[in-house]
């Protein structure tokens, strides 16, 4: 695969007939993708949980003055579902930020407190846990018609309702997903 056919700053539309339950009706945003594999970020599916159950856990949280708490937390992926990631407005930087181009990637602390306290980036998605693919296996389920991609829009990724960006994302491509059919074809 040549360096134009990675899927960075892409996203990750699940096929309706995708059968695994960690990405079933799933939108991914692609942080990373090379010959060693691809890393991404689930941005439709919230945990249950918001910043404030997340600062209880940090002990720097009780010096902080909190005002920003209910900002929903995203189930990212089922890696490493204890470590939080925030894709975020390229506005700030912080002690472990990944430049991404159009957002950040941040995985320190100091960007959830920032966040908590209002001083943070004007557009957040904090995530536990991301998607992983070894190398080829993503190549392998796009030949497999597990997916579909299409450039990654701010938009989508910040100010559309979660529940909507799946099919905002498939909109994008002119799909309407519901009127695709489970199954797959090889000419």
């Amino acid at each position: 695969m040549n360096n134009t056919a990675y899927l960075r700053n892409h996203f990750l539309i699940a096929m309706p007939h995708m059968a695994d339950p960690n990405f079933a009706h799933t939108l991914t945003y692609i942080c990373e993708h090379s010959a060693d594999g691809a890393m991404g970020i689930i941005i439709n599916r919230l945990s249950g949980l918001d910043l404030g159950d997340i600062l209880q856990q940090l002990e720097a949280a009780e010096s902080i003055i909190a005002t920003q708490t209910q900002q929903p937390i995203f189930a990212g992926g089922p890696v490493q579902t204890d470590r939080g990631f925030v894709l975020h407005s390229a506005s700030h930087k912080y002690q472990s930020t990944l430049d991404l181009g159009q957002v950040c990637l941040s995985t320190s602390q100091d960007v959830l407190l920032d966040l908590a306290e209002g001083k943070g980036p004007a557009q957040s998605l904090i995530a536990l846990g991301y998607a992983g693919w070894e190398a080829g296996q993503l190549e392998a389920e796009l030949t497999d018609n597990a997916w579909l991609t299409c450039p990654a829009t701010l938009p989508i990724l910040f100010e559309v309702d979660p529940d909507a960006r799946l099919a905002a994302a498939a909109h994008s491509l002119g799909i309407e997903l519901s009127l695709l059919s489970s199954q797959a074809g090889h000419a």
